[in-house]
């Protein structure tokens, strides 16, 4: 017989991360109107339909030549990346988020640009179960780590969403760049956890990683939840998943500035003033489901 104090324990647990989910989602609403509003790269991108996103653009080599090839993008936000993929041949690009306004705005951007894509709303940890078929590429990035409680669980639909021989890659925020606090008045400090906790971090804030523009559309749903995950769980997570590690990196680099009285801008990324390499802020990883791992299609 079960129980029955594990069970209220795992109720309240599905009860909580429901709740935390929810608020995130709230806050990535108001957050797509920002981003929409402040430029994000979306006039470029429609203009050229040779143009890729400046995220994609830091992968367009690992990435290569994706004729023929299904790719599903997991946390995909406005869907400038998602569109990026479709630009460099993929054959299915599906493009996954919680927020239904972030993919609305996706759909308009997509159609747009003239890239056929289907977008899904669902949180990420239901992906297999929202989404048809196997693909040849599992593509995330940037910030995305942050917004999820569990990273070995990631790393199992990650890898359920691959077929055989069928690679993976994420561009992330180093975790070493989450764990320095707001205020640097002082210098870099580190104040919040390195390490995978099961209770969020929460935050209440009006504002995004982009400046919203003047007279813009406002954050009213601040409130939200992050979580950080050491370079070593993230790993792990991939191996124990099934997945073969193929390359790892890391760079001094950011794609917004999280301290701009302490950065420098250079072309479409941000860098310390003082001592860049002190302080790692993206890591890229990639890796691949074997093709013969025995496991069903």
């Amino acid at each position: 017989m079960a129980d029955s104090s594990a069970r209220g324990s795992s109720a309240r647990d599905a009860s909580a991360h429901d709740a935390w989910f929810r608020d995130n989602r709230a806050n990535w609403d108001d957050r797509s109107a920002v981003h929409e509003a402040s430029g994000y790269g979306i006039e470029e991108l429609v203009a050229d339909p040779g143009r890729i996103s400046s995220v994609l653009a830091q992968d367009r080599e690992r990435l290569g030549d994706l004729s023929g090839h299904d790719v599903i993008h997991l946390q995909c936000h406005l869907g400038t990346d998602t569109v990026s993929l479709k630009r460099l041949g993929a054959r299915r690009v599906v493009g996954l988020d919680l927020s239904p306004e972030s993919l609305r705005r996706a759909r308009r951007i997509a159609a747009r640009a003239g890239a056929e894509i289907d977008f899904v709303e669902a949180n990420v940890y239901d992906a297999r179960s929202a989404v048809e078929g196997c693909f040849d590429l599992v593509y995330t990035s940037v910030g995305v780590l942050c917004w999820l409680p569990d990273v070995a669980a990631w790393a199992r639909v990650v890898a359920s969403l691959l077929r055989p021989g069928g690679r993976f890659l994420i561009r992330d925020v180093h975790p070493m760049l989450e764990t320095i606090g707001e205020d640097v008045t002082d210098g870099l400090r580190i104040q919040q956890p390195y390490f995978e906790r099961p209770e969020p971090m929460t935050w209440d804030d009006d504002v995004s990683y982009v400046a919203a523009p003047e007279g813009g559309p406002a954050i009213t749903h601040g409130v939200n939840h992050q979580w950080n995950h050491s370079l070593s769980e993230i790993i792990t997570a991939v191996l124990q998943a099934g997945l073969v590690l193929d390359s790892f990196e890391e760079y001094a680099h950011s794609d917004w500035a999280p301290w701009p009285e302490l950065m420098v801008q250079d072309g479409d990324r941000y860098r310390l003033r003082e001592d860049p390499d002190r302080l790692p802020m993206q890591f890229v990883l990639a890796a691949h489901r074997p093709a013969d791992d025995g496991r069903d299609t």
